[in-house]
């Protein structure tokens, strides 16, 4: 069976905004105080780590693909203090990037993203590795998160794409 780029690219937005909501599910009965404590993360908490998400998501990689400047963010700002608007608007990002790749055409998809890092370097990168790493980047942090509610004693739901793709299947199965 051969599966094209924009199918696996489709497949790995799903995911986004899958993983995504299912983490916001394991971390909504977290205690404020251990969901903002620093635990050693690079962006200190769950809540920072969850900020940079909603940051790069939003504001530095979605605006590049939509062809707009993105600036010089710093990559540990908190753009979201409200904890209950910072989950909705990670779903929100991850419902926008699926959209985005069910857009794109083929032609798209052979082009090259062109954009400036926020340290003002210009950069190119095929679209569809430049797709893979948003996806990629996400999931590398909820990974980070995981293991800090792990270590804090607090349980999470397995975020593995092979889940998704057996809840897929689960779904769509004949009953």
């Amino acid at each position: 069976m051969t599966v094209s780029a924009k199918d696996q690219l489709a497949l790995m937005a799903r995911y986004h905004g899958w993983a995504t909501k299912r983490l916001l599910a394991s971390i909504e009965p977290m205690p404020e105080d251990a969901y903002r404590r620093p635990c050693g993360l690079f962006f200190q908490s769950v809540h920072g780590t969850l900020n940079h998400l909603l940051l790069t998501d939003s504001d530095i990689w979605y605006p590049r693909f939509a062809g707009a400047a993105t600036g010089s963010l710093a990559l540990d700002a908190e753009i979201e203090g409200d904890r209950a608007k910072l989950a909705s608007r990670l779903v929100a990002a991850t419902a926008r990037w699926r959209e985005h790749v069910e857009s794109l055409s083929e032609a798209a998809l052979a082009e090259n993203l062109r954009f400036t890092m926020t340290t003002g370097q210009a950069r190119t990168l095929p679209m569809p590795a430049a797709l893979l790493h948003v996806f990629n980047h996400a999931t590398h942090h909820r990974g980070q998160i995981t293991a800090a509610m792990s270590m804090m004693g607090f349980e999470y739901q397995p975020l593995d794409l092979a889940q998704l793709i057996f809840a897929e299947q689960a779904s769509s199965a004949p009953r």
